[in-house]
C-alpha cells in the first residue's frame, strides 16, 4: 500500500476546512487551503493562528511546532495548483450542486492517482464519485468540529470505492492521530444519522415546552455524558447545515427525520448560530449568552 505523502489540498476555508488544514499540517503534511473568497481566506488565516495559539496555551503544541505548522499551510483563492497533490479534501457548503462543480474541477486538475475526498456529513459518496472519472478513488472523510480537538474521523466507502483507497484513508487517519471507523454509504452514515435524530427531537421538545434549550443541553451533558448539548452543537455547526441534513434524511429515509417546524423558522429568520451571532443562543465576542 502506497502511503500518502507530499501535498494535500483542502477546498473551502470555512469552519471545517481551515480546521482540517491545521490537523493535516500538524501531522506533517504540506497543505494548500483553497477558497474562491479572499475574505474567507483572511478569516481562515486568523482562525488558524488562534487555534494554534490555544493549542500552545493548552500545552499540546510547542511554540516551535506552532511556527512549523503555520509554515506548512499555504492559502490560495483559486482551485489550481493541484498537480502534485496525492489527496484533495472538499469541505465546501453542504449543497449538492456546489459540491458537484467543485468535484468536476478537482477531477480535471488533480493527478489521475490522487484520492478525492469529501467532508460531507450526509450526501451520498457514490453519487459524488459519479461526478468524476475515478469513482474508485472517491471517499468520505467526515471530520468533526473542531477538527483539532475531536479525536475521530468517519471514513465512508462509496459503492465503487476500492480497498486501496480505504486503506490509504485509514493510514492518513493514523498519521494525524485520529481514530476512525469505515461505514458504508447510506444516508447520514452513522454519526450524522444519530446526531440528526437527537438534535431534531431536542427541537421538538423545545417547541412543545418540555424544557428550555439551556436545560436540555445541560441534561444531555450531565446525564448522557455528551461533551456538548444538541443546541450548542447546532449553533456551532450552523442551524442551516443541521436543517439541510435533516431535509436530506427526511427525503431519503422517511418521516422520522421530518425537520421540526421551529428549527425551520429559526433558519428562515436568519438565526443560523455562531456564524451569524445568533442561533438558539446569542453570541457576543464569541461567547454565548443563554437566555431561557
Amino acid at each position: 500500500m502506497k502511503a500518502l505523502d507530499g501535498s494535500i489540498a483542502v477546498i473551502g476555508a470555512g469552519t471545517m476546512g481551515h480546521g482540517i488544514a491545521v490537523v493535516l499540517a500538524l501531522g506533517g503534511f504540506h497543505v494548500r487551503l483553497l477558497d474562491i473568497s479572499s475574505e474567507q481566506l483572511v478569516r481562515a488565516k486568523s482562525r488558524i493562528e488562534l487555534s494554534l495559539d490555544r493549542a500552545v496555551a493548552r500545552g499540546s503544541v510547542t511554540r516551535e511546532q506552532r511556527e512549523e505548522t503555520l509554515s506548512r499551510i499555504g492559502l490560495a483563492d483559486s482551485i489550481e495548483g493541484l498537480e502534485d497533490c496525492q489527496l484533495v479534501i472538499e469541505s465546501v457548503t453542504e449543497d449538492a450542486e456546489v459540491k458537484r462543480s467543485v468535484f468536476e474541477q478537482i477531477d480535471r486538475l488533480a493527478p489521475a492517482e490522487a484520492i478525492l475526498a469529501t467532508n460531507t456529513s450526509a450526501l451520498s459518496i457514490t453519487l459524488i464519485g459519479s461526478w468524476t472519472r475515478r469513482p474508485e478513488r472517491v471517499i468520505g472523510l467526515h471530520f468533526f468540529n473542531p477538527p483539532d480537538r475531536m479525536p475521530f474521523v468517519e471514513t465512508v466507502r462509496g459503492l465503487n470505492t476500492d480497498e486501496a483507497t480505504v486503506d490509504r484513508a485509514r493510514a492518513l487517519c493514523e498519521r494525524i492521530d485520529k481514530e476512525t471507523i469505515v461505514v458504508n454509504d447510506r444516508p447520514g452514515f452513522a454519526t450524522s444519522r444519530l446526531s440528526a435524530v437527537m438534535g431534531n427531537e431536542a427541537w421538538y421538545m423545545f417547541m412543545e415546552g418540555v424544557a428550555q434549550p439551556a436545560e436540555i443541553d445541560k441534561a444531555v451533558k450531565l446525564a448522557l455524558g455528551f461533551p456538548m448539548g444538541p443546541f450548542e452543537l447546532g449553533d456551532l455547526i450552523g442551524l442551516d447545515v443541521r436543517l439541510s441534513v435533516l431535509r436530506y434524511l427526511h427525503e431519503t429515509l422517511g418521516e422520522r427525520f421530518r425537520p421540526c417546524p421551529l428549527l425551520v423558522k429559526y433558519v428562515e429568520a436568519g438565526y443560523l448560530g455562531r456564524k451569524t451571532g445568533r442561533g438558539v443562543y446569542e453570541y457576543h465576542d464569541g461567547q454565548a449568552k443563554r437566555g431561557g
